[in-house]
């Protein structure tokens, strides 16, 4: 599940620095009595961190303590030049942020998965530089794991089945009226880990390219559903760079009647400053992801598709 991005208090940011020098056990606290504070004073108890699981009926909202820990910096891979041209430099400052740094600077509507060793690794393949063709296969079960999030953000309604025993259950399913889109050519590499988990869902397409004389995205190619101004939308576009062509293909789901509040972007990479320029631009757009590092794998659609 995603968790939305906040820190208890028993445990740091993951890429936030320890302190490693033993402390005397502290003396058992009652009910009631005031937390020691390090410096000497006392403090009083914290509020309790709730992690967001994700779901649509889950609407208690979370409680954040913005002192739990802040953000620190992560050495960044260099470019080796390996990339392609359109390879994201960080700005000057910009660097990697904890989960809560991210949290106070971007907004609740960022959302990432837990890490765990198998993303880790994924991540690293695709990072690699000695890897070659074929690398496409490695990050379809990673692929999955973020479209099956995105749907867990879904609304869905209660329901009443009969088993083949005979006995009633109860469970869920989707409401009617969600989409995907997917932001050519690379979006189509989450196009199948879609279908997988919904056969029967409509894919629209985007096809946005940089003109050559103005630098700037341009839409080229749009389709969608007749009334996807009535669906929720899952917009698939693994590698957020600049945010640049994710915002144009907002702007063209909103001229075709989309409230941004419905659009779930799903990505595999996003860079702070993709992310903040999107929420800048559009603050009810929800951005799902795996990790928000300054430097972005841009060859990923060569490496999926056997290009590279």
């Amino acid at each position: 599940m995603a968790t939305e991005l906040q820190c208890p208090d028993s445990m740091p940011c993951h890429n936030q620095q320890v302190n490693s020098t033993s402390t005397p056990s502290p003396e058992q606290l009652r009910p009631g009595d005031p937390i020691p504070d390090p410096a000497g004073g006392t403090r009083a108890p914290r509020a309790k961190v709730t992690l967001l699981t994700g779901h649509a009926h889950s609407s208690a909202p979370a409680e954040q303590d913005t002192g739990a820990c802040g953000g620190s910096s992560l050495i960044s891979e260099s470019n080796s030049g390996s990339g392609d041209s359109s390879s994201y430099d960080a700005p000057a400052g910009d660097s990697f942020l904890g989960d809560c740094e991210l949290s106070r600077q971007i907004g609740a509507q960022l959302k990432l998965l837990p890490m765990n060793d198998q993303i880790r690794e994924l991540q690293t393949i695709i990072r690699d530089n000695g890897r070659g063709k074929g690398s496409g296969e490695f990050p379809r079960l990673w692929i999955r794991l973020v479209v099956e999030e995105g749907l867990n953000q879904l609304p869905y309604k209660e329901c009443m089945v009969t088993t083949p025993t005979g006995y009633k259950y109860e469970g869920v399913k989707f409401e009617k009226g969600n989409c995907g889109v997917s932001i050519m050519r690379s979006g189509e590499a989450m196009e199948q880990g879609l279908r997988d988990c919904c056969r029967s869902i409509r894919i629209g397409k985007i096809l946005i390219q940089s003109d050559e004389e103005t630098q700037r995205a341009k839409v080229y190619y749009a389709k969608f559903p007749p009334d996807i101004y009535r669906r929720k939308v899952l917009l698939m576009y693994p590698i957020l760079s600049t945010g640049n062509t994710v915002i144009e293909a907002v702007k063209v789901l909103i001229e075709h009647g989309v409230q941004p509040s419905v659009i779930i972007l799903l990505s595999l990479f996003s860079t702070p400053h993709g992310a903040k320029s999107i929420i800048q631009e559009f603050p009810e757009i929800t951005i799902l992801t795996t990790e928000v590092h300054p430097v972005a794998p841009t060859h990923f659609g060569q490496k999926y598709f056997g290009t590279d």
